[in-house]
Formats: C-alpha cells, sequence, structure tokens
C-alpha cells in the first residue's frame, strides 16, 4: 500500500489513475506530476520503487497544496464570502447552487429531495 500525502492509492491502477486519488490533483496534475519525476504513466503502483515514490511526494509537498490544507483553504473563501454577505456566501448558505444555474425545475442535487407544499389533496367529491 503506497501512502501519498496521507492517502492510500491503490495499488493495482496506473500511476496516473491513482494519484487522482489524493483531493486537489486531477488528471492534469498527474501527468504534470509525472512528467517533472520521469515516472512513466503507465507503470502500476505497486511496480514503483521506494526512490520513485519518495520522488513522487517530494514533488506533490513541495509545489501542490492538497487534502486537508486545501480544504482548509476551500471552506475559508466560502467562509469569508458569507460573512460578507456577498450573493455567492448567501447562495452557500441557503444550500442553492452558486453559480447561476436554474432552481425553478432543476437543481434538486443540491436543494434535497423534494417536500410536498400544502398538505394533502383536496378529497373528491363523493356521491351520497
Amino acid at each position: 500500500m503506497a501512502r501519498i500525502a496521507n492517502v492510500v492509492i491503490p495499488d493495482e491502477k496506473q500511476v496516473q489513475i491513482s494519484l487522482t486519488y489524493v483531493y486537489g490533483i486531477g488528471p492534469v496534475h498527474a501527468a504534470r506530476i509525472l512528467d517533472a519525476t520521469s515516472i512513466e504513466a503507465t507503470k502500476r503502483v505497486k511496480d514503483l520503487s521506494e526512490t520513485e515514490l519518495k520522488k513522487l511526494r517530494d514533488e506533490i509537498d513541495s509545489n501542490f497544496m492538497v487534502e486537508g490544507d486545501l480544504q482548509r483553504v476551500v471552506s475559508g473563501n466560502i467562509k469569508r464570502l458569507k460573512d460578507i454577505q456577498a450573493y455567492r456566501g448567501v447562495r452557500h448558505k441557503n444550500n442553492l447552487p452558486s453559480r447561476g444555474q436554474r432552481t425553478r425545475t432543476n437543481g434538486r442535487t443540491r436543494r434535497g429531495k423534494k417536500s410536498a407544499v400544502g398538505g394533502s389533496q383536496p378529497k373528491a367529491a363523493t356521491k351520497t
């Protein structure tokens, strides 16, 4: 089991895919890291030597903000928007989409499960 940035990355996958399991590293950053460390992208993680793993760790630690530090920065940015009551901050606070999406018909992912408004349906008239 290889650990990079305090994340256990899968051994059976290729290095370029395994690196994306770290928060803050996507496919583009993974490719840049592998170019900088001159490691073959299609090599499996289980086939990496200790020196190659150390190169990866050093490259990520020195040039990228990942995991806890990045999450702290992102949550701090959102908190700042809420504190100054910017439009985006208000949308975050109310659990609504903050990037201009419509909410009349869509937006269920952000808004949650639909709830009925107005109680039950009126009862149908019956013959007496």
